[in-house]
């Protein structure tokens, strides 16, 4: 009975020495004019095993790559270990109730075969996450950060406010709900009138105010960051200067606001914010682009100074690395279209 003998493991594969010829960098496996597989018909060399997998295989060589680059620079912290322990709960929770369907998931949707490489995978693209971050944010700009800070940050504001609420039931129709909100804006704009005639706004919020935690106070909301408040709430008061109110009401969630803006403190020095400026135009960076998580990571890999000393594989590096590029730019198109 003949037999497949094995004679070198992917390993050993990999142990390799450089060679140079006329046509550019490539390597030749250590031994590798040696049978890597043999069947009664046909021998397989390590080196021509290794020219078959070297362009397919390319992501896991990236996967190795990373891992090598990352591992040094980011432990594994509790942190690490508790966002990898919840994907995966989520996933069993997702597919786990039977074996064979959960089985089929980690093949076919995560490229593995087992939990175990599940639990790898997701430790490196956790890493991953966490250097495209971090690599970002170092290489912010001096004027990004100013200019943010010029334009986003305030001092704590005090206001108060008149809030008329739209009455409308949940289960209302379209049109029920339209007349409420038009009954409660010509409303607001009624009350915004008597300011403008001379009217007080503390007696105001306390006879119109839907409010009620600040209605009896005058509609006093003391003071607060911006950036707690409703978007469009934050927008209309930093705007109004100190003892002026908004002349159109503004509309939130919770109904039509009329804002009087009755203090401002200093914004704070840029050296006390500077670390927040920087975590959120680092999150606005990832966000507005598809594409910038796999740039950073090209960027990474190049700063760890890796060496190709085979021409075709760096081919197949950089070639996996624009397919990804232009997906992710392929995908960003069609949701703009």
């Amino acid at each position: 009975m003949k037999k497949k003998k094995i004679i070198m493991s992917l390993a050993t594969l990999l142990l390799v020495t450089t060679i140079t010829t006329g046509c550019g960098k490539s390597v030749e496996v250590k031994n590798g004019a040696k049978v890597a597989v043999s069947t009664s018909d046909e021998k397989i060399t390590a080196t021509e095993y290794y020219n078959k997998i070297k362009k397919t295989n390319i992501s896991h060589l990236i996967n190795m790559i990373d891992k090598g680059i990352l591992e040094k620079k980011y432990k594994t912290d509790d942190k690490e270990n508790k966002a990898v322990e919840n994907q995966i709960s989520q996933i069993k929770q997702n597919y786990g109730s039977n074996e064979t369907t959960y089985q089929s998931v980690l093949q076919s949707y995560f490229g593995v075969s087992s939990e175990k490489e599940l639990d790898e995978m997701l430790r490196l693209e956790y890493k991953r996450n966490k250097a495209v971050k971090d690599y970002i944010k170092k290489n912010l700009k001096n004027d990004e950060i100013k200019k943010y800070y010029d334009d986003n940050i305030y001092g704590q504001v005090k206001a108060s406010q008149i809030l008329i609420s739209v009455n409308a039931k949940s289960d209302a129709s379209d049109d029920e709900k339209s007349k409420a909100e038009e009954k409660a804006k010509k409303k607001a704009e009624k009350i915004i009138k008597e300011l403008n005639d001379g009217g007080d706004f503390t007696k105001l919020a306390k006879k119109y105010s839907d409010d009620d935690a600040t209605k009896n106070n005058g509609g006093d909301l003391g003071y607060f960051d911006l950036s707690d408040m409703d978007e469009t709430f934050s927008d209309a008061v930093k705007n109004l200067k100190v003892n002026e109110y908004t002349k159109s009401p503004i509309k939130t969630t919770y109904g039509y606001h009329i804002v009087l803006k009755t203090g401002e403190k200093d914004k704070p020095k840029l050296s006390k914010v500077k670390k927040e400026i920087k975590n959120k135009l680092t999150d606005e960076k990832i966000k507005s682009s598809n594409t910038i998580y796999y740039e950073t990571l090209m960027d990474i890999r190049e700063d760890a100074k890796i060496k190709w000393n085979d021409d075709s594989l760096k081919k197949a590096y950089e070639d996996y690395m624009n397919n990804l590029i232009n997906q992710a730019n392929s995908s960003t198109n069609t949701k703009n279209s």
